[in-house]
């Protein structure tokens, strides 16, 4: 099976440089600038292309590894060219594979296939996918033969509904991205009582990392820790009257969900006062 690669940036380089260290043929990459397509064939010792049609023509599974907002576009272009017996599997975690309209008219298969990381860098997160989860949803020769192709590599890859794909991906984004802004108001704070942002880091290294590591152990119930899962009514009035307007409305949209995990683990307590706090003004 050769392949190939619609898109040359991170996920496009690190899909292809693993796929190339595990023995599998790479057609190359073909991208709209043709310096990223030249890197990405060099960096994984295989073909750039000009133009998307001859890539076409020499794969026989296509990723299409653009931005969520280019896939269509490269799509609408792709379904122009011979395509019967091939597979197209776009990358986006949002866009379900039927996004790709005529795909039956082309003889061709498609599915949507994502990996549950994220992609940092085009020339080292490759690394990151040797225990890489995927997910997937498409027709069915698509999803049997990326499925089949990823597995026998290692990796755990999840079949999903195409209806689930915008929940899914903002559960992704949820737990990577929006930890970010969590961990970076954080470290604010800290900045503010005059750590520096490296000190800031530093300091909650620990904390942050012990926290995650004790809810991957024991989910985030037996985890929750802190003045909410102690119905600390007192503290938790000091916190919401040292933070701004924009901080605040965070600290009570998470603590009231927050207050919905202390009630499992301590049945026994009344949250209603705490509650009723963090619901004020909100």
């Amino acid at each position: 099976m050769n392949i190939g690669f619609a898109g040359a940036g991170r996920v496009g380089c690190s899909l292809g440089k693993y796929l190339k260290e595990a023995g599998l043929s790479l057609a190359g990459y073909y991208d709209s600038s043709l310096e990223a397509a030249e890197s990405a064939a060099s960096f994984t010792a295989s073909k750039c292309f000009g133009p998307l049609k001859d890539l076409a023509a020499e794969s026989d599974l296509l990723f299409l590894t653009t931005p969520d907002g280019v896939i269509l576009s490269v799509w609408d272009e792709l379904r122009r060219y011979p395509l019967n017996g091939k597979i197209i599997c776009h990358c986006s975690g949002a866009l379900p594979s039927a996004s790709l309209v005529g795909i039956e008219e082309t003889g061709a298969s498609c599915c949507s296939f994502h990996p549950m990381l994220p992609f940092s860098h085009r020339f080292s997160s490759y690394q990151q996918l040797t225990h890489a989860f995927f997910t997937i949803e498409g027709q069915d020769p698509a999803v049997a033969a990326v499925s089949d192709l990823f597995t026998k590599l290692g990796n755990t890859v999840c079949k999903i509904s195409g209806t689930c794909k915008p929940k899914y991906h903002a559960a992704a984004s949820i737990l990577s991205n929006q930890v970010t802004a969590v961990l970076d108001t954080g470290y604010r704070l800290l900045q503010d009582c005059g750590f520096t942002r490296e000190e800031a880091v530093f300091a909650s290294k620990e904390l942050v990392r012990q926290n995650i590591e004790n809810i991957m152990q024991n989910d985030c119930i037996q985890a929750l820790t802190g003045p909410i899962e102690r119905n600390d009514i007192e503290t938790v009035q000091k916190h919401l009257d040292c933070l701004c307007a924009q901080d605040r409305h965070m600290y009570q949209v998470l603590g009231l969900k927050l207050v919905r995990i202390a009630e499992q683990k301590n049945p026994e307590k009344d949250y209603g006062k705490l509650e009723k706090l963090l619901e004020t003004i909100l």
